[in-house]
């Protein structure tokens, strides 16, 4: 009975490590796949918003009320984004007491109306009318 007890007085820091070191890495992943998951919605909204003219600060705001409390071991979450005429690109950087999570989004910005126009145009050439549209 004494040799089982000393056996699991050493087995059992080895087991919580691994327990522990397991629930880590789940807060870990979590958090960064809420980051990326803001960072991707806000660059797709920020693309298709991008022609009616929206300001780098609304979509910074975005992405922090995307993020909001739903992050477990992030607690300084900074974020930046830039948006010219051709992309619009999001960055976040968040922190915790161990780790830092750093994700990078980017989306070009979208013009269906100039796709829509060129699809009618090729379909009114095989017709054999010709829409200028």
């Amino acid at each position: 009975m004494r040799g089982y007890t000393i056996e699991m007085a050493f087995l059992m820091p080895v087991i919580l490590l691994v327990i522990m070191g397991s629930i880590f890495g789940i807060f870990y992943f979590h958090d960064k796949n809420i980051l990326t998951g803001a960072a991707y919605e806000t660059a797709v909204v920020g693309s298709t918003k991008a022609r009616e003219g929206i300001s780098e600060t609304e979509l910074e705001e975005m992405v922090l009320e995307r993020v909001g409390d739903k992050c477990i071991s992030l607690t300084g979450i900074s974020v930046s984004v830039t948006a010219d005429d051709k992309e619009i690109q999001v960055s976040g950087i968040g922190t915790g007491k161990e780790m830092t999570v750093k994700v990078f989004k980017s989306m070009p910005v979208t013009e269906p109306e100039k796709i829509i126009r060129d699809i009618r145009r090729i379909k009114g050439l095989t017709d054999g009318t010709d829409n200028n549209n």
